[in-house]
């Protein structure tokens, strides 16, 4: 049973240390100490909270689609020549990099500060584990 320390949980959720205290302190979360006195949470229960916590952002951007890995976020960066285009964008904690045509870029009118979408659409996804 993997057990994570309250930073862990916080840092694998995008929160704050003191957030996963409060859901501690509410009930929403339980925790419990470990051999050295510092309390842990069962890793299961952090996951069945963050699924629950999970929601897709609100946002105008985008129509309907069947693609499930949808990120909405702002443009950053934007490197162009006369061919290819890469597009960064940061989508709440994560940073998506897309490479498309220039011309994508100009008639989709991206520019650093434009809310867009990114739409993943993977044959192939990586999953490690840490080690320890």
């Amino acid at each position: 049973m993997a057990l994570l320390r309250i930073k862990e949980a916080a840092d694998l959720l995008g929160v704050s240390d003191d957030t996963v205290r409060r859901w501690i302190d509410s009930g929403a979360l339980s925790a419990s100490k470990d051999g050295a006195g510092r309390l842990v949470i069962e890793g299961r229960e952090l996951a069945a909270l963050a699924v629950e916590q999970a929601r897709t952002p609100h946002t105008e951007v985008g129509s309907a689609s069947s693609a499930r890995n949808r990120f909405p976020g702002l443009v950053t960066r934007v490197v162009t020549d006369k061919v290819m285009a890469q597009v960064e964008m940061q989508c709440g904690p994560f940073t998506v990099v897309s490479l498309m045509s220039s011309e994508a870029v100009h008639e989709l009118g991206l520019e650093p500060g434009s809310v867009a979408l990114a739409s993943v659409k993977a044959t192939t996804v990586v999953v490690e584990r840490a080690a320890g």
